[in-house]
């Protein structure tokens, strides 16, 4: 084995140097391979045995959803060192801008494919009108603004009836169409996973051309030493706003996605335990590394919404008595705060 890996070392390393000075099509290519290897994956014992493939499918779309968030806050957390832990906010916002525009509610009906850059453009505004206050404010201080923030959005929504339909959300949200092409359903996962993969690359081709610009320059400084990047000539204010911006357009982005996606948004979609799993995986996939940040959400979600909830059905496949008579179902929260632990001590 040793020797099969030693005679492709050479091809190894070319590939790895062609991709690092060409990352925008390494990101292409790996997006690629792994969209095509998942739900190939999803069939192997004991995976399959868990759902269908059209479930692992439509899992791992949701869960892409959790990597964008988690991508975008690490642009905030990771590359400019503000810790944010309002996020769903933005989040929120994005998936009402598409809601308001294209559900029964108002009746306008607006179509999906605009409204993603909208979304974004309205998490990047709001994502300003935060960071503007908070630019004297450093870690504590800065989390606990921005937590009051992720806390007043939500309660806004809730109550206001006339524009987002209170505690029963908007419904019957309209579903992307591509004329003439393909029709987004509910019942078929695939046109929405394949969307979630473009929608990945892209934004990680973004993300990734900031962080090697001046801007990406610039947050690096503000992180490491902010009174420092100032005397050096980095316009501070600047930066911190840029970073507050991309991060809450990637949110906003996502949320009008998330919303065609479920058909429907309510204010208990957004809360409070939603920045915090975009905070866990950031710091679970290594702050800063755009990638790894990526894989900590997806593995996250996968873990708590996916194996925990379905361990009883493993657990019975593999009959184990003991095992058999608890109801993991009632555990789920506390095997998933004890492999959290494991993971940061691993």
């Amino acid at each position: 084995m040793s020797a099969l890996l030693a005679r492709f070392a050479p091809l190894r390393a070319r590939s790895n140097a062609y991709f690092a000075q060409h990352r925008s099509l390494g990101v292409l290519v790996a997006v690629i391979v792994i969209g095509g290897a998942l739900p190939l994956m999803s069939r192997i014992p004991p995976f399959g045995e868990l759902q269908s493939m059209n479930a692992w499918v439509n899992a791992f779309t949701i869960a892409g959803i959790y990597a964008l968030l988690a991508v975008g806050l690490n642009v905030v957390i990771g590359f400019a060192g503000l810790l944010d832990l309002g996020y769903a906010a933005f989040f929120a916002l994005g998936g009402y801008t598409y809601a308001i525009v294209a559900s029964p509610f108002f009746d306008i009906h607006l179509p999906f494919w605009p409204m993603l850059i909208v979304g974004a453009i309205i998490g990047a505004m709001f994502g300003v009108f935060l960071g503007a206050p908070t630019l004297r404010l450093r870690g504590d201080y800065l989390a606990i603004v921005t937590l009051g923030f992720g806390e007043i959005v939500p309660i806004v929504l809730l109550n206001s009836d006339p524009f987002t339909g209170g505690t029963n959300g908007l419904g019957g949200v309209d579903k992307p169409v591509i004329p003439g092409i393909l029709e987004f359903t509910l019942i078929n996962p695939w046109p929405f996973y394949v969307l979630m993969m473009v929608m990945i690359a892209l934004i990680m081709i973004v993300v990734f051309r900031l962080q090697d610009s001046r801007i990406g320059r610039a947050w690096d400084a503000v992180r490491e030493d902010e009174l420092a990047a100032e005397s050096s000539g980095v316009n501070t204010v600047i930066s911190k706003l840029q970073a507050f911006a991309v991060g809450a357009a990637i949110a906003g982005f996502v949320g009008v996605f998330n919303a065609a996606k479920l058909t429907i948004v309510a204010p208990d979609q957004f809360k409070f335990v939603v920045s915090i799993s975009a905070v866990a995986a950031v710091v679970l996939g290594g702050m800063g590394n755009p990638v790894g940040v990526a894989v900590g959400a997806f593995v996250i979600y996968l873990v708590q919404s996916i194996f925990l909830k379905q361990l009883n059905t493993l657990v019975d496949n593999f009959n184990i008595p003991v095992l058999q008579e608890i109801d993991f179902l009632e555990f789920q929260y506390v095997l998933y705060g004890r492999i959290l632990v494991l993971m940061m001590l691993k």
